[in-house]
């Protein structure tokens, strides 16, 4: 299957129409400069409600709200005009039911212009997937390990070890690739368990901590980046060092400016170029 060129953006019917081909390349994004630098080579930005821990410096993401949803996700879609972007829902913004889900929802999609929203959940969000999907709002799915119910599972551990936990993971993905949830993210599952929905389920997925057979993968841009220097996840290839990076050039300019290396006339207003010296006779 051939990939989109650059110049067309990624819509859902696209990625919905990658199942078993070329994989997906998906980052998050939570800015408009690292969006324009990441759109062409993506097939799917997601703004996610990382947002929390990697620029709010939260422990979770349940504090994320939807407003800041919101305000990230405009900042994204008007800078893309190739990957196909999709915003999380926050926690509390679309569990009580789905009449709930698609006021905010709507509200997504009208406030950013992205064209897709993401909430996590297996067999029980089912009539809210279908709710939304019925009524014109696309539906990224999210399977096994869910950020949002850390409290309930007990920590970000992988997903899919024991029998029963596998059945439930499995029973989840079936369920809301029958919603019709254009994708789903596998996140911090077991191998084989991701490779198994994979083939079972018509919707790609996108693995994250879950299967190389998965239909695409997703990073956080940060993580993929090196821009944190204290934890690196198993799932996670380093593809930069921009944190030494910045960690550098903050030093150096720290001490250009002690030194009064910095700024030279040369990066000043109101002054003339030094004057050409004359060659010699």
């Amino acid at each position: 299957m051939s990939v989109q060129k650059n110049n067309e953006r990624v819509t859902v019917p696209a990625i919905r129409a990658r199942k078993g081909g070329t994989p997906l390349a998906c980052l998050t994004a939570y800015t408009a400069p690292v969006a324009t630098l990441l759109d062409s080579a993506c097939d799917l930005l997601l703004v996610g409600d990382s947002v929390g821990m990697v620029v709010y410096g939260m422990d979770s993401t349940l504090a994320v709200t939807l407003e800041m949803m919101i305000a990230h996700g405009r900042a994204v879609a008007a800078r893309c005009n190739h990957a196909c972007v999709v915003v999380d829902m926050p926690f509390g913004t679309y569990e009580e039911s789905p009449e709930h889900a698609y006021r905010n929802a709507a509200r997504v999609m009208a406030e950013t212009g992205c064209a897709a929203v993401k909430l996590e959940g297996g067999v029980h969000m089912v009539p809210t997937v279908e709710f939304l999907v019925k009524r014109g709002i696309p539906v990224l799915g999210h399977i096994g390990l869910m950020p949002q119910s850390v409290n309930v599972a007990g920590g970000y551990s992988a997903r899919g070890r024991t029998e029963d936990e596998a059945r439930a993971i499995m029973d989840d993905a079936l369920a809301v690739d029958a919603a019709g949830a254009f994708a789903i993210v596998i996140e911090g599952t077991v191998e084989p368990l991701a490779r198994e929905i994979t083939g079972r389920i018509s919707a790609p997925t996108i693995g994250i901590g879950a299967s190389p057979a998965c239909d695409g993968q997703v990073l956080v841009t940060d993580d993929m980046l090196g821009l944190f220097s204290d934890f690196t996840p198993r799932f996670v290839k380093r593809y930069a060092d921009l944190g030494g990076a910045i960690a550098a050039a903050a030093e150096a300019y720290a001490e250009d400016v002690r030194t009064r290396a910095f700024p030279e006339l040369r990066h000043c207003f109101g002054t003339r170029p030094a004057a050409a010296a004359t060659p010699a006779e």
